[in-house]
């Protein structure tokens, strides 16, 4: 649809190209940007910029053929973000804070609890997390091992295992010293 419209059209069709983007796209960066910790402001501004790059690479004809008009504001969006966040965190101040080395203390996560939490994945995907990330094997040979298609449907196993923990940690409002001996 976007790829249709060009600079010489009528400014109503321009309005309505950002309108439907802007409703569709929005609410998807919106999530995305408060996930990665910023505020409604940031997702507007990102969003903002995401909308100028688009339509300027419309007008000039540089957008992929094949192009999802979404999906590819999403992904200038999800650019700008990740840029903005390099930035920010390369630029923080140091003055005012005060680090004691000897502040640190000896608690490290109790393996226990750890592996309590991870077993509420199930069997499977503990083997999958752990012939990954202990044992280091690469994707493709765990695709052959555990019986997947392939090496990407290997990866989005690995991923779904990853988010049953995260929501069972989530679900119990567990912190770090939750993991504390």
């Amino acid at each position: 649809m976007a790829n249709e419209i060009v600079f010489n059209e009528p400014v109503a069709e321009r309005e309505k190209l950002i309108t439907t983007l802007y409703k569709t796209a929005f609410p998807v960066v919106a999530k995305y940007v408060a996930k990665m910790g910023g505020s409604f402001d940031d997702a507007r501004d990102i969003f903002h910029d995401a909308l100028v790059i688009y339509y300027e690479k419309m007008v000039a004809g540089e957008l992929p053929a094949q192009s999802n008009e979404k999906a590819y504001l999403l992904g200038i969006t999800k650019h700008l973000w990740l840029k903005k966040f390099r930035e920010d965190s390369n630029s923080l101040p140091l003055d005012g804070y005060e680090f004691d080395i000897t502040d640190e203390t000896d608690e490290h996560p109790s393996s226990n609890k750890l592996m309590r939490y991870l077993e509420t994945a199930g069997k499977k995907c503990m083997e999958l997390l752990s012939a990954f990330y202990y044992h280091k094997q690469p994707m493709k040979e765990l695709a052959g091992l555990f019986g997947y298609t392939n090496e990407r449907s290997a990866t989005v196993q690995k991923y779904k295992c990853i988010e049953k923990v995260r929501e069972t940690v989530k679900q119990q409002s567990l912190t770090y010293a939750d993991f504390i001996e």
